[in-house]
This record gives C-alpha cells, sequence and structure tokens, in this order.
C-alpha cells in the first residue's frame, strides 16, 4: 500500500490595513515586497473581490485566450477576480485585495483564496469588515 500524503499545511496569513478604495493599491505595494524580498514574479497570484485589478483590466483587452496563456505560462504575476477561481491556479503567494464585493463574496472569498495559497495568503482590507465575515 503507497503511504499517504503529507497532510497540507495552512499557508501563513498576512492582513493589510486597506479601504475598499486602496486595497488594489494596498496589494500592488505587498507585491512589490514580496519581490523586493526575493519571491519569483511567477509565484504571486493577485486575486481582487470588487472591479478587476487594472493589470487584468489591460491584459483581457487583448483577448480571453491571451490573457489565460499568461497564467499557464507561469513567467509573471497574475491577477484574476474571484469569479474566475474555478479557473486559476494555485501558486505559493495569493495577494487578496477586498475592493468591494458584498459580504457574502468576500465571505466565500477568504477560504477559497486561502486554498489557492502554497505557503502565504495577504489579504488587503478593512480588519473590522473582515474580522465580522470570519
Amino acid at each position: 500500500m503507497p503511504a499517504a500524503a503529507p497532510p497540507r499545511t495552512a499557508a501563513d496569513i498576512q492582513l493589510v490595513e486597506a479601504t475598499d478604495a486602496t486595497a488594489v493599491d494596498a496589494a500592488d505595494e505587498a507585491v512589490d515586497r514580496l519581490l523586493d524580498g526575493g519571491q519569483a514574479p511567477g509565484a504571486v497570484l493577485v486575486l481582487t473581490t470588487g472591479g478587476p485589478h487594472p493589470w487584468a483590466e489591460h491584459e483581457t483587452s487583448f483577448g480571453e485566450d491571451a490573457y489565460w496563456r499568461q497564467q499557464a505560462e507561469g513567467d509573471d504575476v497574475f491577477c484574476a477576480h474571484v469569479s474566475a477561481l474555478a479557473r486559476v491556479a494555485s501558486r505559493p503567494v495569493v495577494v487578496l485585495a477586498v475592493n468591494g464585493g458584498t459580504d457574502a463574496d468576500v465571505a466565500r472569498s477568504l477560504p477559497a483564496a486561502l486554498d489557492k495559497a502554497g505557503e502565504r495568503l495577504v489579504v488587503c482590507g478593512d480588519p473590522q469588515r473582515l474580522g465580522t465575515l470570519l
């Protein structure tokens, strides 16, 4: 009988205080810190709960196929909306920008983002709002 796989350990969670209006900027700053600290760009996934990240908006203007091909190539930071989580691959680090969305949407996004994070989840949002949803 083959040996059972070791249990998956939960990713570390870090909270960065931000409002809905500043969450994407806070996420971008978190990504910059990660990259400056030696994290490989292809290891980072940025998710948004409200509007899409400006990078994702720009990249989807070239077509859905080109946008999703960038994720498959895995060479750079990839940004997606949480509504596309079924199509998003796991990465070692996930940065979740809580930049809007309903409380129900955000509450579903938190465990889903944690599930996509192999090592670390950075949540950029309002601590009071997040606290009531956990």
